[in-house]
């Protein structure tokens, strides 16, 4: 891809791309240049040899999600799938900045995520224990532990919402979004992966239940082999192709205040109340809450959630009630029945799905580009990604993290 040196700098980056025009058939395309589709072209390339490939995005690369999330990383979930899945994610992210030679401010400050009643309680130490068979590191704390671990939480009796101890993943934290999908760029475009902004898939050709190809608004492209790695609208797509999903998109909330001075440590999270506070690395607070309800494709959400995750906010944090509001932002995010991905095979023959994650997708960027990448390359699921697959809802093998991850971000 050739480098455009009269555009401004991206984020302090030495240059930005120029889009080359698509080649007339490639060996695999991936459809979605988010934080996904860009790790899968990554690994497709690294790991597979595989360079005959294209990612194409009908907007500009990571333009969608990817710069609409609260950046939070963790790995800390109940069910042996998910756990193992995020798990290898959060090992790929300790030395990816490394691997990728950028440095995408992977703040491994620990996430805490707050107990407030007896069943809370419960069901926290119950997910620690099962955090550590699984070799995912986890601690319980009590509320003096917890005040100690972050000063600035209100412990006291008095609290709306009392703090009675918090669970603790110390190598959980945050990275910088935006930084992540340029490195994640950088690395495939120098792999010889072909990043095609500004190409909208308008149809996807399939021929003896055999997808041969894209229709696109820069032309066809044949393709031995297609993902599709997108949010928000996997559905729309895999229509192209004759089939449906079991998911519907929603928006998720989140909002950041303008810039202050550091006194967050870490990732406070609570399921009870329903918030996630943070500070990113420029001093901004980040604070998210769940999906609307409300099915939409509207990437503002709404504001009765916006006003809810506020108020629970401010009773965690009171000296935060006079800080300033930035910005609000809901982006869309497609959502299975049992709440965790599908990533695999279709109906289709050579046609593969990443989707669904819900709200854990940006922590699992790097470990869902290597399984779907394994995926594509070999025709077969990865053993992270196999209990994911769409059959599961044939069987009914559901993997329920709905409401046994704390908070589901």
């Amino acid at each position: 891809m050739e480098l455009d040196p009269n555009e401004h700098a991206l984020h302090n980056a030495p240059f930005l791309w120029r889009t080359p025009e698509p080649k007339k058939s490639y060996e695999a395309i991936i459809v979605g240049g988010g934080l996904h589709g860009l790790a899968t072209a990554y690994y497709l390339a690294k790991n597979h040899g595989m360079t005959d490939i294209a990612v194409v995005e009908r907007g500009w690369l990571g333009n969608g999600n990817a710069v609409r999330n609260t950046t939070i990383i963790r790995s800390n979930y109940l069910w042996d799938e998910s756990a193992a899945m995020y798990e290898h994610a959060l090992k790929l992210w300790e030395t990816l900045s490394d691997e990728l030679d950028y440095d995408v401010m992977f703040s491994q400050r620990g996430v805490l995520n707050l107990a407030h009643n007896l069943h809370d309680v419960r069901e926290s130490i119950r997910r620690v224990e099962a955090n550590r068979l699984n070799g995912v590191d986890a601690e319980w704390l009590d509320a003096d532990a917890v005040k100690e671990f972050c000063p600035i939480v209100d412990i006291s009796p008095e609290a709306r919402y009392p703090v009675m101890g918090a669970t603790l993943q110390r190598r959980g934290g945050i990275a910088r979004h935006d930084a992540v999908v340029f490195a994640l760029g950088r690395a495939a475009d120098a792999l010889g992966v072909d990043l095609i902004q500004g190409c909208e898939v308008t149809g996807i050709d399939v021929v003896d239940g055999r997808v041969t190809g894209l229709q696109t608004s820069k032309g066809p492209i044949a393709a031995g082999k297609v993902g599709l790695v997108t949010a928000g609208r996997t559905s729309l797509l895999t229509a192209m192709a004759g089939f449906d999903l079991p998911i519907q998109s929603h928006p998720l909330q989140a909002l950041v205040s303008e810039v202050y001075e550091q006194v967050l440590n870490c990732v406070v999270m609570s399921n009870a109340v329903h918030v996630y506070v943070s500070q990113a690395h420029k001093g901004e607070l980040v604070m998210g809450a769940g999906i609307d309800a409300f099915n939409s494709y509207a990437q503002r959400g709404g504001l009765h959630v916006i006003e809810e995750q506020m108020s629970a906010g401010m009773e965690l944090f009171p000296q935060f009630s006079r800080a300033r509001v930035m910005r609000t932002w809901g982006g869309i995010v497609d959502v299975c029945p049992d709440a965790s991905p599908i990533v695999g095979l279709t109906p289709v023959e050579n046609l593969y799905v990443n989707c669904g994650w819900g709200t854990g997708g940006f922590k699992a960027t790097p470990g869902s580009g290597w399984v779907m990448a394994h995926t594509i390359a070999t025709g077969e699921p990865h053993e992270l990604n196999r209990p994911f697959s769409m059959t599961r809802f044939e069987t009914g093998e559901l993997i329920d993290e709905h409401g046994a991850a704390a908070v589901a971000h």
